[in-house]
């Protein structure tokens, strides 16, 4: 691709590191900010300043937040016996739109992947431990991807589990292999986490 411009190329590269953006959407998109006013160019630079400077991650459940503990688990609605655990807070968007759950999350971060060298250290696994430590805690729901990163990550966390005095559950997979949430529709999804199962069924 060739460029009539230094400052066009740069702006096109650096929109390009973008997850699923490729040369010619990033190419769009900077020519779309080129053609705004300098006022709209000013506000989106300064909401991704603000972001990037402002946003937090719950204390509690590690999910994004604009506070130091999340509106969920500040809530006085939610069951905080019933903690689901979710990769990232793409996860938890996707399972409150079912309206199906009612509990809390625990927010890991990603999932477990030698390949990538991604360990059970890099997650927020010891935060999950700390919180069931508190003996506060009745089930653990393990909403993670149908993947195989999903199925190791699950599986690694229910031995860990095992030690508390919990259910520990899994979402019902209608949710077909190699699927990942946030991809799913909402009824399916929300049957999934009202239809969940023990784990040990699963490994029996």
């Amino acid at each position: 691709m060739n460029f009539s411009s230094k400052l066009l190329e740069q702006a096109v590269d650096e929109f390009g590191r973008l997850p699923g953006i490729g040369r010619k959407t990033a190419l769009r998109l900077v020519l779309h900010l080129l053609k705004q006013s300098d006022m709209e160019v000013s506000r989106f630079t300064q909401s991704l300043s603000n972001l990037k400077e402002n946003i937090k991650y719950c204390s509690t459940c590690f999910n994004i937040s604009d506070e130091a503990i999340c509106e969920i688990c500040q809530s006085l609605k939610r069951d905080k016996s019933t903690i689901c655990v979710v990769e990232d807070t793409r996860d938890v968007m996707a399972i409150e739109n079912t309206n199906q759950y009612q509990g809390v999350y625990h927010v890991l971060g990603g999932l477990i992947s030698p390949m990538d060298g991604i360990g059970p250290a890099d997650l927020k696994i010891e935060g999950l431990i700390d919180r069931l430590r508190k003996g506060e805690i009745n089930e653990v729901i393990l909403a993670l991807s149908a993947t195989m990163e999903g199925d190791t990550t699950i599986f690694y966390l229910y031995r860990k589990l095992k030690e508390f005095n919990v259910q520990v559950s899994t979402i019902a997979r209608g949710i077909a292999f190699g699927g990942e949430l946030e991809y799913v529709d909402e009824i399916t999804l929300g049957r999934s986490i009202a239809t969940r199962v023990p784990y040990e069924r699963n490994v029996s």
